[in-house]
């Protein structure tokens, strides 16, 4: 993991409906399996190069339905020509035991978050047991893991993943910073992760995502000490201003892919976001 990479390339992650944003709160959110397939072929026409899915109920709530992450899946392999598919195995609104269902369908990466933390109104519940098994499914399947880091010692549950020999020792980490009552949003902190990360996971690659109003300035930072990807959608931000709803997933992938320019980079194809991020 490099400190600087001028030279290379930048993987945009879309994150593109979540499991909070609703269609009340901006009507852009992609919420039915064909919103989310259409909003995402237009964020990859802008750029992005990874797409990490969430699923809904039809009354909007968080969904474990593995035929809808198939579909979804299907239908980006269809418009979206090597765009990586990562599906969510986050636990807000989800039975724990219900998680890991999608990942019979091999999508190539999913998200694993290595330890517990306090969100806004609930505890994100990821006991060691829960991580282990969600980790030996995805080595079973195939399936590359995100790691989520939301607190320093969640890089240490990853380097135990890695000794057991349920993740390799190249993972790709991402920390997630202003999540009300989880890490701040502070760039010290990010500088602390990074140097913790090199230290323990040399070999990693990793992003960061910033939470709501904390999205663009996270998103410099991560840019400025040579992050290998980048995140930006819906699910994390619904706003472009204060004052202004953000009108797609694909306007908030064009922001992204502005601040990649500034920070004198360019944006990966489908094949260089893959070769970056260790996948075929």
């Amino acid at each position: 993991m490099a400190g600087s990479r001028s030279e290379a390339p930048v993987v945009i992650a879309v994150a593109i409906t979540g499991s909070v944003p609703r269609k009340t709160d901006n009507p852009a959110v992609p919420v039915t399996v064909p919103e989310q397939i259409e909003s995402t072929h237009r964020a990859f026409e802008a750029g992005a190069t990874l797409c990490h899915i969430h699923v809904r109920n039809d009354d909007e709530s968080p969904s474990s339905d593995p035929d809808k992450f198939a579909a979804v899946q299907e239908g980006l392999r269809r418009h979206c020509p090597g765009m990586i598919v990562q599906f969510s195995t986050g636990g807000r609104g989800r039975d724990p035991a219900a998680r890991g269902l999608s990942l019979k369908h091999r999508p190539d990466m999913a998200s694993l978050s290595t330890g517990s933390v306090n969100f806004p109104t609930i505890v994100y519940e990821n006991p060691a047991s829960l991580v282990s098994d969600l980790a030996s499914q995805m080595k079973q399947y195939g399936v590359r893991p995100e790691i989520e880091i939301f607190d320093l010692s969640h890089l240490h549950g990853a380097k135990r993943l890695v000794e057991a020999g349920l993740i390799d020792a190249r993972p790709h980490v991402q920390f997630v910073m202003g999540v009300q009552n989880a890490m701040p949003a502070e760039e010290h902190l990010l500088d602390i992760l990074l140097a913790e990360t090199r230290r323990i996971l040399p070999q990693a690659t990793w992003t960061a995502a910033g939470i709501g109003r904390n999205q663009a300035i996270v998103m410099d930072w991560a840019l400025a000490r040579g992050a290998d990807a980048v995140r930006t959608g819906l699910e994390d931000n619904i706003r472009v201003t204060k004052d202004r709803l953000a009108a797609s997933n694909a306007e908030l992938v064009g922001l992204a892919a502005e601040a990649v320019a500034r920070h004198g980079r360019r944006v990966a194809t489908p094949a260089e976001a893959r070769a970056a991020l260790g996948l075929a």
